[in-house]
């Protein structure tokens, strides 16, 4: 069945630094496209790192990196931009403007010299705002928001850029657990609506719940599994790279997944 999924970005035999810092060697990995592909492992395994090539902050120094066959490294950043979305895990600046501002900064790559808004993207800006939860917050600025209010605002202006793939390290960092079961809901509707997403989580079972895709990295930076959430699941990567083991209960009717 895994031959008819339709890989639009893939990396081949890739070695990836940071700056001067090499960190990865030889990554072969494809991401299904319309698809929540979630990457898993221990900190320090490389995972934002990998990802972090999608929009140019980590270097592939040899191998390649392509997105419908085209090279990513080569591409300019704004065509880039139009096509990969990214919400990075640390923001260490929060700004001092209006929510509705900060969301108009992802049409950017749309816009031209003066970045103008015009009609479309405002009403792109306020779809984006509304199903984050935060257009009644339009004119509060950032900076007086709590972190999870924040995270929303966010992700709402990594909706207003309109990319196909939308790439999310760590999500759900600083929200409450019903706040998190609402952004994997919507990255569940994203993906009902063609988007491929692909993130980054720590909860082993909200990685379970959500993945259509998963990949685990163990912490010699390796690709320890790649596959479908139930060929990971069926499998022994999770419980060798965590030393965990996994209990699949049904609760209300809906399934659920613990690791202990």
């Amino acid at each position: 069945m895994d031959k008819q999924i339709s890989h639009d970005l893939q990396f081949a035999s890739a070695d990836i630094s940071v700056g001067h810092t090499p960190i990865l060697h030889h990554v072969s990995l494809s991401f299904p496209q319309g698809q929540i592909t979630v990457l898993l492992g221990p900190n320090g395994c490389g995972k934002t790192s990998l990802l972090q090539c999608l929009n140019g902050m980590s270097t592939v120094t040899s191998g390649s990196l392509t997105y419908q066959g085209r090279s990513l490294i080569d591409m300019p950043g704004r065509e880039r931009a139009r096509k990969i979305a990214f919400l990075p895990q640390v923001r260490s600046i929060i700004p001092s403007i209006p929510v509705h501002t900060l969301v108009e900064h992802g049409r950017f790559p749309y816009q031209g010299f003066s970045r103008r808004p015009n009609a479309e993207d405002r009403r792109l800006v306020d779809q984006a705002m509304k199903a984050c939860g935060v257009l009644h917050y339009a004119d509060c600025s950032v900076e007086t928001l709590s972190g999870g209010m924040r995270q929303r605002v966010f992700l709402a202006m990594v909706l207003a850029q309109a990319s196909p793939v939308i790439v999310l390290d760590e999500p759900t960092t600083y929200l409450d657990p019903k706040s998190q079961r609402e952004i994997m809901d919507l990255a569940a509707s994203l993906r009902d609506q063609g988007k491929t997403i692909i993130m980054v989580l720590h909860d082993l079972a909200q990685a379970a719940r959500t993945a259509d895709h998963l990949v685990v990295m163990s912490d010699t930076r390796k690709i320890a599994a790649s596959g479908s959430r139930e060929e990971i699941l069926a499998g022994s990567a999770i419980s060798d790279v965590f030393g965990v083991s996994m209990h699949k209960v049904a609760i209300d009717g809906e399934w659920h997944y613990l690791f202990f």
